[in-house]
Parts: C-alpha cells; sequence; structure tokens
C-alpha cells in the first residue's frame, strides 16, 4: 500500500504561483512514477504532469509544460508541482497518483494510488 497526501491548494489572483507536494508513505519503494492529474467540475481529470521516482524524468502536458515544473525531494518522499502564471482555467482539484508500473502514465487508468486531491482556485 501506498499512502499520498497532497497539500498547498488555496485561493490565488490570476497571475500568481502555487507550490502543491505530495507526501508519499508506506511502500514508497514500489513507486516507478508520480503524477499530478486535475479535475475541474463536470469534467475529466486530466494529466498535468509526472516525474520519475529518481527524478531524473520529466513530462508534462502541453497545456501547461510552460507554465509548471514538478521536483521531488528523495529525502522526504515528497513530490511538488509549481505553477505559475496561473489563470482562471487552471481552477481544479488537483491530485498527486502514484504508478507502480515501468513507464511514466499519462493517463489516470495507469496509476495505482491517489491522494484525496488538494482545491486550487484562481480568482480573474
Amino acid at each position: 500500500q501506498v499512502q499520498l497526501v497532497e497539500s498547498g491548494g488555496g485561493l490565488v489572483q490570476a497571475g500568481g504561483s502555487l507550490r502543491l507536494s505530495c507526501a508519499a508513505s508506506g511502500r514508497t519503494f514500489s513507486i516507478y512514477a508520480m503524477g499530478w492529474f486535475r479535475q475541474a467540475p463536470g469534467k475529466e481529470r486530466k494529466f498535468v504532469g509526472a516525474v520519475s521516482w529518481s527524478g531524473g524524468v520529466a513530462y508534462y502536458a502541453d497545456s501547461v509544460k510552460d507554465r509548471v515544473t514538478i521536483s521531488r525531494d528523495n529525502a522526504k518522499n515528497t513530490v511538488y508541482l509549481q505553477m505559475n502564471s496561473l489563470k482562471p482555467e487552471d481552477t481544479a482539484v488537483y491530485y498527486c497518483a502514484a504508478d507502480l508500473t515501468t513507464g511514466i502514465g499519462t493517463t489516470h487508468h495507469e496509476y495505482d494510488y491517489w491522494g484525496q486531491g488538494t482545491q486550487v482556485t484562481v480568482s480573474s
């Protein structure tokens, strides 16, 4: 079992920045990659980005790649999502997820464990 806890969400004005955190515990040695997804009301969950657990490889969705960076702290078993130049359309619940299989997934079907989500609201 892997447990994931997100934090760092909140209300921010357009153009601002936020850094979300995802702390992993449990069988973290079994994690291959960590992903971030977001889900706006009434919409499907969408891929934001992901990073290999080793931290060496990262992928981002085209819609956000110029504004987000994913990093991880090995000592803390924590992955971060830094978001800059936020827009109202970035408003969503943001989830982190753990992928236990080889390869860095970009769809939610590929992830095995999920956090509870953290709300990000961007005001115009």
